[in-house]
């Protein structure tokens, strides 16, 4: 698509290759269900966590154990086995319309304060390979805890494109 005569934006798959980011396997399923479910235009992810290796690549609570720069590390690695779940189920990030939502739980002390700097560790990836599609609306939550002691887990929603 060309607006006002500016050049169109490279495909999530290029846009990877720019940036030199390569997706790991993506995550198996820890209980008993399945990391995506396509329904219609919509692509639902289960909940996303920061593992490598099917393990938690980060430990503990935003606050304590955390700094804000290393939620936001967590939150990348989240995000990327969101892509790489997506890639998994469509063939290519190519597919994807646009994200619907993106629901970000993060592990911390009482009374914390720096959720949306944390979260954005996962907005900001999405933003750069998806362009303005890669905003969604989103929600971000304090909790207590979360799967494998990890800081972060990411719940996202995907519009799949009609015509890639």
């Amino acid at each position: 698509m060309v607006v006002s005569g500016a050049a169109a934006r490279p495909g999530a798959e290029q846009m990877l290759r720019e940036r030199a980011i390569k997706l790991s396997e993506p995550p198996t399923p820890l209980g008993a269900y399945v990391e995506t479910i396509e329904s219609g235009k919509l692509l639902f992810l289960s909940g996303v966590l920061p593992v490598v290796g099917g393990k938690a690549a980060f430990t503990g609570q935003l606050g304590a154990e955390l700094t804000v720069e290393q939620g936001r590390q967590a939150a990348r690695v989240a995000a990327l086995n969101a892509l790489a779940l997506v890639r998994e189920h469509l063939g290519s990030l190519d597919r994807v319309g646009r994200m619907i939502r993106l629901g970000v739980s993060i592990a911390t002390v009482p009374r914390y304060a720096e959720h949306a700097k944390v979260a954005d560790g996962a907005s900001e990836l999405f933003a750069d390979i998806f362009g303005d599609a890669g905003l969604p609306v989103r929600v971000v939550l304090g909790v207590v805890s979360l799967p494998l002691d990890t800081p972060i887990e990411l719940d996202v929603l995907f519009e799949v494109a009609e015509n890639p």
